[in-house]
C-alpha cells in the first residue's frame, strides 16, 4: 500500500485492500467487444452443459427407479402363478353345480327384509319403553343401564389387629345391552 501497488480503504475498524486499477492498461473498445463475445459464448456453452446435465440426471433417476432384469423375471413368475390360481378358481366356480337360483336368492332376500323389519320394530318398542321408564329416573340413560356402587371389603384373613378395609366397585346391571354396545348396525336393505 505504501508503494502504491494496492490501495487501502478503512471502514470503521476494518481495512480493505484492493489492486490499484489505475496502474493497469485500459482496454480498447475492440478488446471489450471481443471479451463480451467470449463471455456470451462461454455462457451459452455453460447453459447447454447444464441442460445436458439435467437431462442425464432425469434419465438416471428413471433408470434407478425401474426394475432390474432379475426383479422383472421374479415379478413375471409371480404374476403367472397368480393368474394360474385365479384361472383355477374361475374354472371351479364355472363347473360348480350348486349355483343359487334366482328363486332361492329372492327367498333369502325376502327373509332378510322380514327379519330386519322385525328387528327395527322391536328396537323401536324397547326404546319407547325405556324412554317412558327414564322419564322419572333421576340419572342418565347410561347410568340406568350400568350403575356402580362402593361396597366395603371384608377383613383380610390372618390380620387380627387393625384389619385392612377396602371398598370395591360393584357393577349392578339392569340387564340391557344395546346394539351400540356391541357395534351392531342394521344391515342395509338388499
Amino acid at each position: 500500500a505504501q508503494q502504491g501497488r494496492i490501495r487501502e480503504k478503512t471502514y470503521g475498524k476494518q481495512k480493505i485492500y484492493f489492486a490499484d486499477q489505475e496502474q493497469l492498461p485500459a482496454a480498447s473498445d475492440v478488446e471489450l467487444r471481443g471479451l463480451d463475445g467470449e463471455i456470451a459464448a462461454l455462457s451459452a456453452k455453460v447453459q447447454a452443459l447444464q441442460q445436458s446435465c439435467r437431462h442425464m440426471e432425469a434419465e438416471l433417476k428413471d433408470l434407478n427407479s425401474s426394475m432390474t432384469t432379475p426383479e422383472m423375471a421374479r415379478e413375471v413368475a409371480e404374476l403367472r402363478k397368480d393368474c394360474a390360481s385365479y384361472t383355477e378358481k374361475l374354472e371351479g366356480i364355472k363347473s360348480a353345480t350348486n349355483h343359487v337360483t334366482p328363486e332361492e336368492k329372492e327367498k333369502v332376500c325376502g327373509e332378510q327384509k322380514l327379519y330386519c323389519k322385525e328387528w327395527r320394530r322391536r328396537k323401536r318398542m324397547a326404546t319407547e319403553l325405556l324412554e317412558a321408564i327414564l322419564e322419572g329416573y333421576p340419572k342418565s340413560k347410561k347410568q340406568f343401564f350400568v350403575s356402580t356402587a362402593a361396597v366395603p371389603c371384608p377383613a383380610l384373613p390372618g390380620r387380627a389387629s387393625a384389619p385392612l378395609r377396602r371398598s370395591v366397585l360393584v357393577q349392578e346391571e339392569v340387564g340391557i345391552e344395546t346394539d351400540e354396545d356391541h357395534n351392531v348396525t342394521l344391515p342395509a336393505a338388499v
